[in-house]
């Protein structure tokens, strides 16, 4: 009992040296091999705490509160028979106890034995008097009903199901859920006139729920996955539509679906009366909400049209076409801002820039019109001029969390990571500002700036702020744990299911995927360029001249000195927390912030390897899992697992061999299959640069033959499949991804500075081109702070940051703005 008090107060160490001697003393006791299992589980290791419960139960194998614990661990390591095994147990000892038959239900359902659950389910309600359930647990109730229908309808049992449901109509509370559940029967049933009375029915309830829509044309036969219709089911779609709108006319939903199937004059139509009130209105999304109209074939073209028209009018008339009233002022503005965002979305920054510019002209007050100059700046390659943007409007509503937010994405991808860090932290607490950024798990901040220092080569970093991210998400694994319990005690066995399927398919969401990916390239970089042991410094050291080794010296003891004081200060208040309270301090001391003891790992390729293999398990269909499975297996020397994710990469053509001709490819050598792949892809910039990096490496003495073929590629208009109407081919990234070739595998500096010249034509917003454009914004306050933070400024404290949206420090960036 003293080693468990003390697991409480944090002294591990101590607890578990005094739980083992209790153990000595009566290896025979259940209680003393509960305890242990149970400091194990206090430290997540759950298998060795399984193990300790099963030898509790050798001795008491009826004991309730540790049958109980046992059963929430194999739950949490997903040990399903077990699990089945344990409840049953649990169910047998206590039948009277509603917990352990639901339990024993939701056992079997996990166990992939639906039908067996039912049963049980149903044997539990056999146990209940027929005026059951009372007032007090009709909630309860209900929710155990609605999964006993989701299990018989997943079973297949779909007739019974309905049957049942209707049968169980008063007993269930949520009558929403319910609604819900018996169309959803309907339409497997092939019921669709009942499912239709029920989809309209659903519609009068929430007239903006796009769901019932779309089961109202599911069950009227015409709904069609691709959005592909015919003319016949376009006319019937229309007059559906067109009937609805009369009834929720003031559905927004019912008035954009139409734009998805229509087309031509009928779009142009619909898109008008749908787009005018909103631009009236002043509603910054209505870009976002049309965006994805930018994939259908030649719908970009006529709200291009359509928009420029209604700018025209406003600025001639003041009013829409075909109106006498009179807009207000701020359409214009409106209308200026959709206009930017398309431009920006066909690439053609310049044209879009200039709208931004006589929006903000306009109505200079206005932060959406900022966030959206940054956006088209990042786009456009500058961005040191987009976190300027982005700055300006986080100081024009110091209380917005999502401009400060927006800009903090800006700065990191400027690589500006320590004013991005103090621009973030005044949303947050006082005290640990950094470390709460970690505590609330924001992990978009963590990623960016992670991404930012990869880029900027400071590997202990960048793998910190990626490992705080897998970090987060073995929390969120370890947070389940506490609704095993809690959802059998709530009934809220729907989402408790759900939940726990989420929780599987946790790790193929895209933050882990680009955080594991993240931590496997700097794995690579460090295996590739291993840090310099201390010896290998200290001879560097001995080459410095005296006066910078000494001022050297002085700034390693110095910093030495600063971290060894914060963290005897933060331990000795610690130990005053527990010393008083015997309560456990909040927060550990960081003993390694900027990463250095992550960068003195022994096998760098093992590291990676592990993480490698849950983006194997975890997301397979991603084409970089692959990539980088290539990528560590050829440096591991393992050439057919190497070989194995080269054939995953379908559709990608990868040459790694360096032999011209004892290697075949389909009957060709490879010199004539990177012919004929130059031959399909004659026009693409990247093909070509790929071509010519082959013939590098093949022919070496071509070398010049590889460089002309990238320079004569031409960036000609194309049209993407219609839907975007004529842009250029080539774009930002492709084009520095080729003047990196150019200078470095293919070794040709005179030949990258061509490049460089060519492209900052084509994108004269580029800061990496050094376009004549780039950089345009210099006097913001962002700038100006900016060389503050570079020039280490001593009063880096009184820089312009406001807390939480407090005004207090803001006197001191009067005179910077002003400037």
């Amino acid at each position: 009992m003293k080693g468990l008090t003390l697991n409480c107060m944090d002294r591990k160490s101590e607890a578990y040296e005094l739980v083992r001697l209790g153990l000595k003393n009566d290896l025979k006791s259940h209680v003393c091999w509960h305890v242990y299992g149970l400091l194990y589980r206090s430290d997540r290791e759950y298998r060795e705490a399984i193990k300790c419960y099963r030898n509790a139960l050798k001795i008491d194998p009826d004991n309730i509160e540790i049958l109980r614990d046992l059963s929430l661990l194999q739950a949490q390591m997903r040990d399903l028979a077990g699990f089945v095994e344990t409840r049953q147990q649990l169910l047998t000892l206590k039948p009277n106890h509603r917990m352990n038959w639901i339990g024993f239900a939701v056992a079997q359902h996990l166990n992939s034995n639906g039908s067996k659950a039912v049963d049980i389910l149903e044997a539990y309600e056999g146990t209940l008097e027929d005026d059951y359930p009372p007032d007090n647990e009709r909630c309860e109730h209900g929710e155990m009903l609605l999964y006993k229908i989701s299990l018989l309808e997943e079973c297949g049992m779909v007739e019974r199901a309905l049957e049942e449901l209707r049968k169980k109509e008063p007993k269930i509370v949520d009558k929403l859920a319910y609604k819900e559940q018996e169309v959803s029967l309907l339409e497997k049933l092939g019921r669709f006139d009942e499912g239709e009375e029920l989809y309209k029915k659903l519609l009068s309830m929430n007239p903006d729920n796009y769901r019932y829509y779309e089961g109202l044309q599911r069950c009227m036969g015409l709904y069609s996955a691709n959005g592909q219709y015919s003319p016949d089911e376009i006319d019937r779609l229309e007059a559906l539509y067109v009937s609805l709108s009369k009834q929720y006319n003031r559905s927004s939903a019912v008035k954009r679906i139409p734009l998805d199937f229509l087309s031509a004059e009928k779009f142009r139509l619909a898109a008008e009366n749908y787009i005018r009130p909103f631009l009236t209105k002043g509603v910054p999304s209505l870009f976002s909400d049309l965006s994805p109209l930018y994939d259908h074939s030649g719908k970009a073209d006529i709200l291009k049209q359509l928009v420029l028209e209604l700018e025209h009018s406003i600025k001639t008339t003041g009013g829409y076409p075909g109106r006498v009233d009179k807009e207000p002022p701020s359409t214009l503005m409106w209308t200026l801002f959709y206009l930017a965002q398309h431009y920006d979305r066909r690439g053609q920054y310049d044209v879009a820039l200039r709208k931004i510019d006589e929006a903000i002209e306009h109505t200079p007050t206005v932060i959406d019109l900022y966030s959206v100059k940054s956006r088209i700046l990042k786009h456009a390659g500058d961005p040191v001029a987009a976190a300027a943007l982005a700055d300006e409007a986080r100081l024009m509503d110091l209380a917005d969390r999502y401009v400060n937010s927006e800009c903090v994405k800006r700065m990191l991808q400027a690589d500006q990571v320590a004013l991005a860090e103090k621009t973030a932290v005044l949303f947050t607490k006082d005290g640990e500002q950094h470390n709460n950024l970690h505590d609330m798990q924001c992990m978009w901040y963590e990623l960016a700036s992670g991404e930012s220092y990869l880029r900027q080569g400071d590997l202990g970093r960048a793998l910190k702020k990626f490992l705080a991210v897998e970090k987060h998400y073995a929390d969120i694994t370890e947070d389940q744990f506490d609704f095993h319990s809690y959802c059998l005690r709530k009934m809220t066995l729907r989402t408790y299911v759900e939940m726990l399927k989420f929780q599987d398919r946790l790790h193929s969401y895209s933050y882990f995927r680009k955080a594991a990916a993240g931590a496997i390239k700097c794995y690579l970089k460090l295996y590739d360029s291993p840090s310099k042991s201390s010896a290998e410094e200290d001879e560097e050291m001995s080459k410095l001249p005296p006066s910078q080794k000494k001022k050297l010296r002085q700034k390693q003891r110095k910093a030495e000195a600063r971290a060894k004081k914060e963290a005897e200060v933060k331990e000795e208040a610690n130990a005053t927390a527990v010393s008083r309270s015997g309560k456990r301090p909040i927060k550990p001391v960081d003993l390694d912030p900027h990463g250095e003891k992550l960068l003195q790992v022994e096998d760098p390729l093992a590291e990676a390897t592990k993480y490698l293999k849950l983006l194997q398990k975890h997301s397979s269909d991603s084409l970089e899992t692959h990539f980088l499975s290539f990528e560590v297996n050829m440096r591991k020397q393992k050439i057919l697992l190497a070989l194995q994710a080269v054939k995953h990469m379908s559709g990608w053509m990868l040459i790694t061999q360096t032999h011209t001709g004892a290697c075949q490819l389909q009957g060709k050598s490879l010199i004539e299959a990177n012919a004929l792949f130059l031959e399909k892809h004659r026009d693409s910039l990247t093909h070509r640069a790929a071509v010519a990096e082959m013939i590098s490496v093949m022919e070496p003495s071509k070398k010049k033959e590889a460089i002309k073929l990238i320079e004569e590629s031409s960036n000609d208009l194309i049209s993407s499949n219609g839907a975007l109407g004529p842009v250029k081919r080539w774009r930002l990234k492709d084009c520095v991804a080729v003047h990196k070739l150019l200078g470095t595998i293919l070794d040709d500096h005179e030949a990258a500075l061509r490049w460089k010249v060519r492209s900052a034509e084509y994108f004269p917003f580029s800061a990496y081109f050094e376009g004549s454009c780039s950089s345009a914004v210099t006097n913001s306050s962002y700038h100006q702070m900016h060389k503050l933070h570079e020039n280490g400024s001593p009063n880096e404290s009184s820089l312009p940051l406001s807390s939480n949206g407090n005004v207090e420090k803001l006197e001191a960036l009067k005179d910077l703005v002003i400037q």
